[in-house]
């Protein structure tokens, strides 16, 4: 059995594993009991009532975070010659077709978003099977396929996060970073809960937010009473 450090044994002494939470509680409190010495990722994890298997339950989506996640996206625009610069001027890192195709087809894959023009999406599908198993194939339903490309890039700078639900039925997605103040966390993670209820499909039964869980990387997990989401 492994054995416990003394600075994890003392941040799971601070979490009462029976407790619900309110939003803003848990919001402070995986703060203190982060562990790691870098500002680490604070994410939101979603245990949803729907079956995942059937398409209209299948929850796919996006989300903009009024203060952003924290970290700076990589964000590679595929587009015709036209949109280039449109697209670096709104903050692009890259932005190009068949050079990037190539470097894709070679094993690249150095970004957080694949945004893309429709009109190119044959091209893309070449490497569908690269960028799908890695989350960044361009898809309409989270903005990323779109001839509107300099704001797509903006949305994506400025916060915007797209989120799926596994196939457990859990949606996992950051909200911020430790060194976020807690009522900056507690206002993104309402975001996302917000979205998420828009979002309940009709033919969903039951309780719909079944469970909700914050954590740091490597921290405990705190949940949250779904009762304390405005």
């Amino acid at each position: 059995m492994a054995k416990i450090s003394k600075k994890k044994k003392a941040a799971l002494e601070k979490v009462d594993a029976d407790r619900l939470y309110s939003l803003s509680e848990a919001m402070g409190l995986v703060k203190e009991v982060n562990l790691t010495k870098f500002d680490a990722s604070v994410d939101l994890h979603v245990n949803l009532g729907v079956d995942p298997r059937k398409a209209d339950q299948s929850i796919r989506g996006t989300v903009r975070l009024p203060h952003g996640t924290g970290k700076s996206k990589t964000v590679l625009v595929l587009c015709t010659p036209d949109k280039e610069k449109e697209a670096i001027e709104a903050g692009a890192d890259y932005a190009g077709l068949d050079e990037y195709i190539t470097k894709i087809q070679q094993g690249w894959t150095d970004v957080d978003v694949v945004i893309a023009m429709p009109r190119v999406m044959a091209q893309v599908g070449k490497v569908g099977r690269i960028l799908g198993p890695r989350g960044l194939m361009p898809n309409p339903k989270t903005g990323t396929v779109t001839q509107d490309v300099g704001a797509a890039v903006n949305e994506v700078k400025a916060g915007k996060i797209s989120f799926r639900v596994d196939k457990y039925g859990i949606i996992h997605t950051p909200v911020g970073r430790v060194s976020f103040s807690p009522e900056k966390l507690a206002d993104n993670a309402e975001e996302v809960l917000t979205t998420l209820n828009r979002m309940k499909p009709a033919s969903a039964k039951g309780t719909y937010m079944k469970k909700i869980t914050v954590a740091s990387t490597m921290s405990p997990g705190i949940t949250i009473d779904p009762k304390s989401i405005k």
